[in-house]
């Protein structure tokens, strides 16, 4: 069954950027293991992420002047970027730019994907908007032993202990990488 999955890096107080909307911090931490990142995203069959997350993909690994980094990491899978503003697009890559609704664009990722997996890249702010509707599956983070002090929030919404479920703990190097599936009540409950 395909599922809806954040799956992010986070600081060990919560926060999956810097202050700068930099992700720097991250790629000095320690990794021993098998590329933990491969293997989750040969489920994927699409995939969305924020205008700020897209930004600082496409400084960091210059895209629009090295296209193929995009090609290498993320192949042809679809991408929907949510964006309130014109951002340039990457040369040759599946991208889709939206705004507004989640739930819509949600619809198209899930057709696309077929009977592989929906990655929510990030920001966090994005991934509440799917929670808030019931539209989010599984929470996968690798928590890290940075602490940043403030920067974008891992998911700025209020989940308690009854709303997730911890599946699974890997330790990779010096990350802890946790997956959470969230409970949802079914429809017809006392809640609706």
């Amino acid at each position: 069954m395909t599922k809806t999955q954040y799956y992010t890096a986070t600081s060990a107080d919560g926060f999956i950027a810097d202050q700068d909307n930099s992700l720097d911090w991250l790629f000095v931490v320690d990794r021993s293991g098998p590329d933990r990142f491969k293997e989750f995203f040969a489920g994927v069959g699409a995939m969305c992420m924020g205008a700020t997350t897209y930004e600082w993909v496409l400084a960091h690994d210059q895209l629009l002047d090295h296209p193929e980094k995009w090609q290498a990491y993320y192949g042809d899978t679809p991408c929907w970027v949510f964006s309130h503003r014109d951002l340039p697009a990457i040369p040759g890559a599946n991208l889709h730019f939206v705004a507004g609704d989640v739930a819509p664009v949600h619809d198209a990722m899930l057709s696309a994907a077929g009977a592989a997996n929906v990655w929510l890249v990030g920001g966090g702010e994005l991934v509440g908007r799917f929670a808030d509707l019931g539209r989010l599956d599984e929470i996968i983070m690798g928590v890290t032993p940075v602490f940043l002090g403030g920067g974008a929030p891992l998911l700025p919404r209020r989940l308690l202990s009854s709303q997730v479920r911890l599946t699974r703990i890997v330790q990779d190097g010096q990350i802890a990488e946790l997956t959470y599936e969230l409970v949802h009540e079914p429809h017809g409950s006392a809640a609706d």
